[in-house]
C-alpha cells in the first residue's frame, strides 16, 4: 500500500444549503483522488444522497463508518455526525444550517487534536447563520486559532495557486480599522510565518517575498500617506535583518497589472480586498485558501456557500480538489522538512540551496 493512501484527509461538510456537498462529491468521485489520500467527511450520509441526486457522478456513493478507524482506503468515507431528520433549504440561509456546520466542524477538529486524522479540508460554511455561543468568529481561521492556541497575530491567510500565492496581514476586519492595526511587529511576524510556510510546507529553500503598500502609489513618499515610510519599510528592513528575503513596498495596482508578482515565491498584502480581489480575478476557479501559521494543516477552496447556484449541478469541483490536494502537499513536505532538519549534515546542505 503507499504511503499517501494512509493521508487521512477529514473533510467538514460546510453548509449543508450550499454548493458543499455538490464540490465534495465531484472530487472524490474522481478514481485519482482516492488513489492519493483516504477521505473522511463528516456530516450527514442522507443529506450527501439527497445532493448525489442533483449531480451526474455514476454509482458513486459514499461509505459510511462509524470512526476514522473504519475508514477504507480507496473509498470516500462519511461518518455521521447527527441521525436527526433535517430540512433542506436549497440556496436558503438557515439556522439549523448553520448549527450543523459548526457540528461538522467540531467534530473534525475533535479528530485533528487527537491525531485521528492527518489535514482537515473545510467545505463553505456561511459566517452569519453559523455564528452562536460557541462561534463568535469571523471565519474558519480566527476560530481554528482559538482552538489550538494560536496568537490572532500568529497565523496568516495565505491565497495559493499556481502561479501566484499571497497572504494578508490584516484579514477580517472592518476597512476603517486597516491602518491602525498594521505596525511594524504585526508585519515582521505575518513576512516570518509566510517565509517559514514557504520553507517547510512549499518546500522553497530561499523564498523572495514582494511586500505591497497600503496607500495608493505607495504613499507617493509621503505625499499620500505615511504608512509606508513610518512603517511598512522600516519591517521590510527589519525582516531583512533575519533574513527574510523581503522586497517593497509595491504599489498594488501596477504590481499585479504587470504581472510583477511572478518574480517572487508570495506576496504580502496589507488588507484582505487589496489581496484577495487580484488573486480572485486571476485564479477564482482553482485558489486555495490555507491557513499558515497553525500546528495543524487546514485549507478551503477559495469560494463561498455560492447559494445562486446550489442544486443545479453548475458548481466547479476545482478549487476543492486543489485545497484536498494541497493539503496532502502540504503534509508530505512536512515530513520532509523535518526529516532533513532531524540531520545536521542534511540541513547543512538544503540551507546552501
Amino acid at each position: 500500500m503507499d504511503k499517501e493512501e494512509f493521508i487521512k484527509v477529514g473533510i467538514t461538510q460546510g453548509d449543508i444549503n450550499g454548493i458543499g456537498y455538490e464540490v465534495i462529491i465531484k472530487t472524490l468521485a474522481e478514481t485519482k483522488v482516492l488513489e492519493y489520500c483516504t477521505p473522511i467527511v463528516y456530516g450527514s450520509s442522507k443529506i450527501a444522497s439527497y445532493h448525489k441526486k442533483t449531480i451526474d457522478v455514476g454509482d458513486f456513493n459514499l461509505n459510511l463508518i462509524k470512526n476514522t478507524e473504519h475508514a477504507i482506503a480507496k473509498r470516500a468515507n462519511i461518518i455521521n455526525i447527527f441521525e436527526h431528520e433535517v430540512k433542506i433549504d436549497i440556496g436558503k440561509s438557515t439556522e439549523i444550517a448553520g448549527q450543523l456546520s459548526l457540528n461538522s466542524l467540531e467534530t473534525a477538529i475533535q479528530d485533528l487534536q487527537a491525531k485521528k486524522i492527518d489535514t482537515l479540508v473545510t467545505a463553505p460554511i456561511n459566517k452569519d447563520n453559523i455564528q452562536s455561543e460557541k462561534f463568535k468568529f469571523p471565519g474558519h481561521s480566527e476560530y481554528l486559532a482559538q482552538k489550538f492556541n494560536v496568537d490572532f497575530n500568529d497565523f496568516l491567510m495565505f491565497l495559493i495557486s499556481d502561479g501566484l500565492r499571497v497572504g494578508v496581514v490584516t484579514g477580517h476586519i472592518p476597512l476603517k480599522k486597516v491602518s491602525e492595526s498594521i505596525t511594524i511587529d504585526v508585519i515582521i511576524r505575518k513576512l516570518a510565518i509566510m517565509n517559514t510556510s514557504l520553507k517547510k510546507d512549499f518546500a522553497i529553500s530561499r523564498p523572495k517575498i514582494a511586500v505591497l503598500g497600503l496607500n495608493p502609489h505607495s504613499g507617493d513618499n509621503g505625499v499620500i500617506g505615511t504608512e509606508e515610510k513610518e512603517i511598512i519599510i522600516p519591517a521590510i528592513n527589519k525582516a531583512k535583518e533575519n533574513n527574510i528575503l523581503a522586497f517593497g513596498p509595491y504599489p498594488a495596482d501596477g504590481f499585479f497589472g504587470s504581472g510583477n508578482f511572478s518574480k517572487f515565491d508570495a506576496v504580502l498584502a496589507m488588507y484582505h480586498d487589496q489581496g484577495l480581489i487580484p488573486f480572485k480575478a486571476i485564479s477564482f476557479e482553482s485558489g486555495v485558501n490555507y491557513t499558515a501559521g497553525l500546528p495543524i494543516i487546514r485549507t478551503s477552496p477559495g469560494h463561498g456557500c455560492a447559494y445562486d447556484i446550489a442544486g443545479k449541478n453548475e458548481a466547479s469541483p476545482e478549487s476543492f480538489r486543489n485545497a484536498l490536494y494541497l493539503a496532502c502537499d502540504i503534509y508530505k513536505n512536512r515530513l520532509l522538512f523535518d526529516e532533513l532538519h532531524a540531520n545536521p549534515l542534511k540541513t547543512t546542505v538544503l540551507d546552501k540551496e
